[in-house]
């Protein structure tokens, strides 16, 4: 594509911060909670990722868009991303099988950015202040203007934000005349997860995320799935009666991400809104039943409440995260339950966690005996 001439652009952060920048993507105004990731790769992966949704996307590797954009690397039907901040938007690409630029991209999904951004700071200072709404803007460098709007933004504490990106009605994934049938409640799933469950055997029907466990189990499944998705968990009290329901049929249940604190809050574990969150492909992660550590791919700004974890009688911590100690996976002793906050599809990411749909599979043989 040709080049075009870059127009100033402006950030304007919750905490009154000003950074300034060049505006990419689609003239315009986005806002919405800064979140980083730290992954050297998978910008597309990332920015159709339904977790993401509500927020802006600051990306800590220096190129974005270096290797063009392929329509097989989406998760799902469109971005989710509320805007992006980055250093470098690469106009080129260098991969032959790439499809188109970055900037083609990003005007058919109509997505505001800013690039030029000095994203070390900005890193650093969300990473000390912690996550914040903010404002990015290629229409107006009015700071006093960009602060009226971006006051009306709501806090992601206490936001649900499923009924923006689940299905609104059942649909079907994999072969028909699979070995196994697993109802999956979509917050938010990502498609990779969906191939990963139906490339070990599993004929899926996704369904709303809030569907009544009466709907659910008259499809008659040997297992239930509970995705990923964005928001606080804490928020969908009739979800989580769902899922007590469904925990409590013995049927195996896998949860990840979202799907992992709903299980949590079925069993009577806070959830908590972090500092920062965890988002990135390098996430070292210890299995405690093997000892083995795991390198993870992330995406969450909520958690599980350790200590609520460890005084429960029948809820068990699987896996630790090792920079910070936060419990990245349960189990249910008296049911047939597991989750994990972090990502096993590695979409992207290393496959180090791939292990967890193994696991899922050999609880449904197990149970259908």
């Amino acid at each position: 594509m040709k080049y075009k001439s870059k127009s100033d652009a402006v950030l304007l952060l919750e905490d009154g911060t000003v950074f300034f920048g060049k505006s990419a993507g689609m003239s315009g105004t986005a806002t919405g909670e800064i979140c980083f990731n730290t992954g050297m790769t998978g910008y597309q992966e990332i920015f159709t990722d339904p977790s993401y949704f509500g927020q802006i996307m600051l990306t800590t590797n220096a190129h974005i868009g270096n290797y063009g954009i392929h329509t097989d690397e989406v998760e799902s039907d469109k971005m989710k991303i509320s805007g992006l901040i980055c250093k470098n938007y690469n106009l080129n690409y260098s991969r032959p099988d790439a499809e188109e630029s970055i900037q083609d991209y990003f005007e058919s999904e109509e997505m505001v950015a800013i690039s030029d951004v000095d994203t070390r700071a900005l890193v650093r200072h969300i990473r000390d202040k912690g996550a914040m709404n903010g404002i990015i803007s290629s229409e107006t460098t009015d700071i006093e203007a960009l602060k009226e709007k971006l006051n009306q933004v709501p806090s992601m504490e206490g936001l649900q934000l499923c009924d923006k990106v689940s299905t609104k009605t059942p649909y079907f994934f994999g072969e028909e005349n699979a070995k196994f049938k697993v109802a999956v409640l979509d917050f938010g799933v990502k498609r990779n997860i969906l191939k990963c469950l139906a490339d070990r055997g599993c004929y899926l029907k996704v369904y709303p995320y809030n569907t009544p466990f009466e709907e659910l189990e008259s499809w008659n499944p040997d297992g239930y799935f509970l995705s990923n998705g964005p928001g606080d968990p804490s928020v969908m009290p009739e979800v989580i009666e769902h899922v007590k329901k469904i925990t409590n049929t013995m049927f195996p249940v896998f949860g990840i991400c979202l799907g992992h604190q709903a299980l949590a809050i079925s069993e009577g574990i806070s959830t908590y809104k972090m500092h920062n969150g965890h988002r990135g492909i390098n996430h070292p992660v210890q299995n405690l039943e093997t000892g083995k550590c795991e390198v993870t791919s992330q995406n969450h700004g909520f958690g599980i409440k350790t200590e609520d974890v460890e005084k429960h009688p029948n809820v068990e911590a699987t896996h630790i995260n090792l920079n910070d100690k936060t419990v990245e996976g349960i189990k249910i002793n008296d049911k047939n339950a597991f989750s994990v906050q972090y990502h096993p599809e590695s979409s992207p990411g290393p496959h180090d966690s791939r292990y967890l749909f193994d696991h899922f599979i050999n609880l449904i043989q197990e149970y259908k005996k």
